[in-house]
C-alpha cells in the first residue's frame, strides 16, 4: 500500500499521496476483483517457455544442510504492474529471480526459499496479473521454492472474499509441483510452506493481509501439526513504522525499535503469535520507511518483527529483495538489502537514482540479529542432550592419565585437604587435593558444569587467585609414573575449562589449568624466550585478553615452544587440545588449529622428575598462582590423536 506509516490504524486512502489514482484503479478493476466466477483453483500458470526466454539461468540448487542459509524477501511491486494504465516492467523483478536462482547454489549465499510481501499489483487488473504470472514463471521453472500473499492493491476485502484474478494466478493451485508447498486453509488465501535448511524443517505461514478467524484457527492448527517447526510469519500488513520518511537517509527513531503493530496486527498477534512459541519472526511491507521491534511472547521469549518496503523509491524499489543470511554457528541472521536488477547494470551507465538504490545500507535496512537459536527453539524442540560416555571407552590407546570429576561429590560441596581423584586410566597418576594456606573453605567445590562434548557430565570449580596467593589445587604424587614421562615420540593433552565472568586479568591471568613442577632454569634451559623461573611445561590462561597458552621446553632444545590461542570469552564452555607428533606442536581450540603453532622442532617435554598440577602454577619453586574458573576431564595420551579421537568426538 502507499502509506508512510502516518496512521497506522486506519487505511489513510483520503490523505494517501497516491490515494486518488488508487481508488479510481480499483473502481474500475472491481469486477475483475471480486465477480470473475472462476474457480479456487484457477488457471495454470505462464509457460516455461515464457521464463528462459530472457537468458540463461543457473539451477535451483541449495544445501540443506549447511548450518548458512538465506531467505529472501520480496516486498511490494506494485508499481511495476499497473496494467490498467498500460504501464507494466517485468524486467526488474525477473533479474531479482534470475540472482535468488543463481544463488540458491551460491553456498556463500545458499538461498533456499523466496517469500513475497504482497500488493503485486497497483491496481489488481487482469492485465497486470497475466504479467505478474509470466515473472513467476521463471521461479517455477526452476523449481525454485516461494511464497505470496495479497496485499490491498491485489484485491479487496478479507479472507473470505471468494474468488479473485489473485487467486486465479497466484492460488494453490500455482504450488501443485512446488516440493515446499505444505497446505492452504479453505480460502486459498492462506498458505503454509515448509523448507530444508541447516538439517531441519522450517514453517513459513504466508498469510492474507486480512485474515479471518478462520483464517487464525488454520494457521494455529498448521503450527500445531507442527510441533518442533521454528515458524516465521509473512503476511503485508503488521507493524507500522512509527517515523517518518521527511529525511534521507532515513534517520528518525531508534532503528532497533522504529515500529508498532497496526490494528491487523494486533488481531494477528493476539490470536497467532503471541501464544506460538514456535513463531520468531513476522516480515511485512505496506508501510514505509523499513523499521523493526522485538516483543516477548507469552513464553517469555523473542519475537522480531520487521517491515521491507521501497515502493517510494526510484522505479517503485526496483523489485529489490530483503535478503536473511541465517548464520546458526554464529548464532545470528544478518539481513542486508540489494536491487540485483540495478546491480547487473554496468556501473559506469547507471543513473545516479539507480547507483543509490543498488545496495541500501542504513541502519533500517543493514543489520544483524543476535538470536541463540538452540536456545530460542528449546521450548519446543530441545536439542538432545549428549549423554555422558563411559571412562572405559575414553582410554584409547596410550593414555596415561585421565582425569574426571563426576560421580565423586554432591555439585556444591568442597573438596577437602588430602581428598584424592583416580586416575581412570589406571597408570596410577591419582591427583591429591592441596589447599593453599588462609584460603577459603570453598576454594574447590565440584560443580555439574560441563562442556556439551565432554565425557563426564561434572567438573571442578576452582576459585583462585593472586596476591595473595589463594585457592586449592591437585598434584600428582611424589612417585607418579607420569613425573618423569617425557613424551619423545609424542603426545596429546586435552581439558575443557570455563572462565567466570569475575575473571580478572591481574588477579587470575597466566595461570594453568594444568603444569609440570620443575623450573627451567633447574633444568639448565637457556636462550631465547627462557625465563629459568618458569615450569617445565604449563596449559595456562594468558593476562592477554583470556588466550590460551602451552609454553613447553622440549628435550631437544634449550630454550621454550609457545603456542597461542585467540581471546576465550567467558562463560562457555572451551575444548583445548595440545598435539606433538614427534616433531611439531599444535594447539587446538574446539577441534581447530589456532594461528600461532610455531613451526619449530619440539620433541618431547623435559622433565626433573616432579609432579603435574591441575589448577596451580608454580614459579621460582612455588605456586604462585591458582586457577579461577572450571576445568572438566583431561586426557593425556602419549601419542597424537586425530581430531576425530579427541573426548569431543562422536
Amino acid at each position: 500500500m502507499c502509506n508512510n506509516g502516518d496512521n497506522p490504524t486506519a487505511e489513510p486512502t483520503a490523505r494517501n499521496r497516491r490515494g486518488f489514482l488508487r481508488n479510481a484503479a480499483l473502481a474500475g478493476a472491481g469486477a475483475a476483483v471480486v465477480g470473475t466466477g472462476a474457480s479456487v483453483i484457477g488457471a495454470s500458470p505462464a509457460s516455461a517457455a515464457d521464463a528462459t526466454k530472457t537468458g540463461r539461468i543457473g539451477k535451483w540448487n541449495p544445501d540443506p544442510t549447511s548450518l548458512h542459509f538465506t531467505v529472501a524477501v520480496m516486498p511490494d511491486t506494485q508499481f511495476l504492474y499497473w496494467g490498467s494504465q498500460d504501464s507494466v516492467n517485468r524486467t526488474p523483478q525477473e533479474e531479482s529471480f534470475r540472482y535468488i536462482i543463481d544463488n540458491s547454489g551460491n553456498p556463500d549465499l545458499n538461498i533456499v526459499f523466496m517469500a513475497h510481501l504482497g500488493d503485486m499489483t497497483q491496481d489488481a487488473d487482469p492485465s497486470s496479473f497475466e504479467q505478474v504470472d509470466k515473472a513467476f514463471a521463471l521461479l517455477d521453472a526452476h523449481g525454485a521454492a516461494y511464497s505470496v500473499v495479497a496485499g490491498n492493491h491485489d484485491l479487496s476485502g478479507d479472507d473470505t472474499r471468494g474468488d479473485t484474478t489473485y487467486l486465479q494466478t497466484m492460488g494453490p493451485r500455482r504450488f501443485k509441483h512446488s516440493k515446499t508447498f505444505a497446505a492452504a486453509d479453505a480460502t486459498g488465501y492462506n498458505t503454509a510452506h515448509i523448507f530444508q535448511a541447516a538439517g531441519r524443517s522450517w514453517l513459513l505461514l504466508a498469510l492474507d493481509w486480512r485474515t479471518t478467524d478462520q483464517g487464525f484457527a488454520w494457521a494455529n492448527e498448521v503450527i500445531k501439526a507442527h510441533p518442533k517447526m521454528p515458524v516465521i510469519i509473512t503476511t503485508h500488513d503488521m507493524v507500522w513504522s512509527t517515523y517518518d520518511d521527511n529525511v534521507f537517509p532515513y534517520e528518525s527513531g531508534d532503528p532497533e525499535n522504529n515500529a508498532g503493530l497496526s490494528d491487523h496486527g494486533q488481531t494477528l498477534w493476539d490470536k497467532l503469535v503471541e501464544d506460538n512459541d514456535q513463531v520468531f519472526l513476522t516480515v511485512n511491507g505496506h508501510y514505509w520507511p523499513p523499521g523493526r521491534t522485538t516483543k516477548k511472547n507469552a513464553a517469555g521469549n523473542d519475537v522480531y518483527m520487521h517491515i521491507a518496503n521501497y515502493q517510494n523509491r526510484y522505479f517503485g524499489g526496483g523489485g529489490m529483495i530483503r535478503i536473511y543470511h541465517f548464520d546458526l554457528v554464529r548464532s545470528t541472521i544478518d539481513v542486508e538489502t540489494i536491487n540485483p536488477w540495478i546491480l547487473a547494470q554496468d556501473p559506469e551507465s547507471r543513473h545516479e537514482l539507480a547507483a543509490e538504490l543498488a545496495r541500501v545500507s542504513g541502519p533500517v535496512d543493514n543489520f544483524s540479529v543476535p538470536i541463540d537459536f538452540k536456545e530460542r527453539f528449546s521450548g519446543f524442540d530441545p536439542v538432545p542432550v549428549r549423554p555422558a560416555r563411559p571412562a572405559a571407552r575414553e582410554l584409547v590407546k596410550g593414555t596415561l592419565a585421565y582425569w574426571r570429576f563426576d560421580g565423586q561429590g554432591a555439585p556444591g560441596t568442597a573438596l577437602a585437604e588430602g581428598q584424592r581423584i583416580h586416575d581412570l586410566s589406571g597408570k596410577g597418576n591419582d591427583l591429591t587435593v592441596v589447599n593453599v594456606p588462609g584460603s577459603a573453605a570453598d576454594a574447590l567445590t565440584w560443580s555439574a558444569d560441563h562442556h556439551p562434548g565432554q565425557p563426564g557430565h561434572a567438573s571442578l570449580q576452582f576459585v583462585g587467585g593472586r596476591n595473595p596467593v589463594h585457592g586449592a589445587y591437585l598434584t600428582t604424587g611424589a612417585k607418579a609414573p607420569l613425573n618423569t614421562e617425557t613424551f619423545k615420540t609424542g603426545y596429546t593433552i586435552e581439558a575443557f575449562i570455563r572462565m567466570p565472568l569475575d575473571w580478572d586479568a591481574g588477579k587470575n591471568g597466566n595461570a594453568s589449568f594444568l603444569s609440570r613442577r620443575g623450573s627451567a632454569g633447574a633444568a639448565g634451559k637457556h636462550g631465547k624466550n627462557t625465563d629459568p623461573n618458569e615450569p617445565l611445561a604449563q596449559f595456562a590462561i594468558t593476562n592477554n585478553g583470556r588466550e590460551p597458552q602451552f609454553n613447553h621446553y622440549p628435550t631437544n632444545d634449550t630454550y621454550p615452544t609457545t603456542n597461542w590461542g585467540h581471546g576465550l570469552v567467558e562463560l562457555k564452555w572451551w575444548h583445548l587440545a595440545v598435539v606433538n607428533d614427534g616433531r611439531f606442536t599444535r594447539l587446538y581450540v574446539e577441534g581447530a588449529p589456532v594461528v600461532d603453532n610455531p613451526k619449530r622442532l619440539s620433541v618431547g617435554l623435559t622433565s626433573l622428575g616432579l609432579p603435574w598440577l591441575v589448577g596451580g602454577h608454580e614459579y621460582a619453586g612455588a605456586v604462585d598462582v591458582v586457577f579461577h574458573g572450571n576445568v572438566g576431564d583431561i586426557r593425556i595420551v602419549n601419542r597424537p590423536l586425530s581430531e576425530d579421537e579427541f573426548l569431543t568426538a562422536e
